[in-house]
């Protein structure tokens, strides 16, 4: 689907808009680049370093580098099968620190369920700011609303019907399953027995507001986005988080989604996809070199495991 939509992009594009697209991209100040790169990675390393946070109250203490390191790789592995990095990264960590997969596992569906909070109040302070732009885009790009409620509701049902069943059923399969249940569960309480919880919310916010902040510098390597403010670039930020999820990485979604945000700030395409393309190229380099050099290092720096 990434590769259609990249396609579609570009087929869909008159020569002209192609080439100025491209003379966009060409022509962007680099150093407002690399500084969003510095920022992603920061962010990153916030990220493993919160991890310890959640692994502690269960005993447990990991080092900063394989922490990043496991981060990185599912990262990468996330471009290929989405939502594989997570698992990934948990047997990462179980590999060469010695705790349960299932623990571990637990603490990265607490960490998701955190990010998924932080996410929905930047939605909601930007549907402050920018509610009309943002329901017209939803309405018109993504999906029918009610839709998406009913599938959502949907899910929430079937799974408590599984919950029941599985509870009480004494099966050997559904036995095991449960037990591996109670060991994610186990990491998911980890979030309610942080001891330093001031340092965990002091990273939870600091990687949020990077991730704004190096979509936002961005803005400056485009001439037509570098007079925006933040209302618009926040409403941008979100359009483009929901894209994310839609292909491997946000591959050829990523792009389209932003350039058709900012079109309803009066950005023409070949800017909006510009500014589309140099933040996610930016950010994926981040995820494919560091990710390799990751999965190269690990088993090195941990020959003893």
């Amino acid at each position: 689907m990434g590769v259609f939509l990249i396609w579609y992009s570009i087929y869909s594009s008159t020569p002209e808009e192609r080439l100025k697209t491209w003379q966009y991209i060409s022509q962007a100040d680099i150093k407002w680049v690399i500084l969003s790169v510095i920022m992603g990675i920061t962010s990153h390393l916030s990220r493993a370093y919160r991890w310890k946070f959640l692994l502690e109250p269960m005993g447990y203490s990991i080092k900063l580098s394989n922490s990043f390191m496991a981060i990185m790789a599912g990262y990468l592995v996330n471009m290929g099968i989405p939502r594989s990095g997570e698992f990934l990264r948990g047997g990462t960590i179980a590999t060469y620190e010695r705790i349960p997969f299932k623990k571990a596992f637990g603490t990265i569906i607490s960490e998701r369920v955190i990010d998924s909070l932080m996410l929905l109040s930047i939605i909601a302070i930007t549907l402050f700011f920018q509610s009309q732009d943002l329901f017209y885009y939803f309405e018109e790009k993504i999906a029918n609303t009610f839709i998406l409620l009913a599938i959502v509701i949907g899910s929430v049902v079937l799974g408590i019907v599984f919950l029941k069943v599985i509870r009480r059923s004494t099966n050997p399969i559904l036995i095991k399953i449960r037990a591996f249940g109670d060991g994610i569960l186990e990491g998911v309480k980890s979030i309610s027995k942080i001891k330093q919880k001031s340092a965990f919310i002091f990273h939870t916010f600091l990687i949020w507001f990077l991730y704004v902040a190096m979509f936002y510098v961005i803005k400056f390597t485009v001439p037509e986005t570098a007079d925006l403010s933040i209302g618009p670039m926040l409403a941008t930020f979100v359009a483009g988080s929901i894209a994310m999820t839609t292909t491997n990485g946000g591959i050829g979604a990523f792009p389209i989604a932003t350039a058709a945000i900012l079109f309803l700030f009066d950005v023409d395409k070949p800017a909006g996809e510009a500014f589309g393309w140099i933040l996610w190229g930016s950010q994926t380099a981040i995820n494919i070199v560091i990710g390799a050099l990751s999965f190269l290092f690990l088993p090195i720096l941990n020959r003893g495991k």
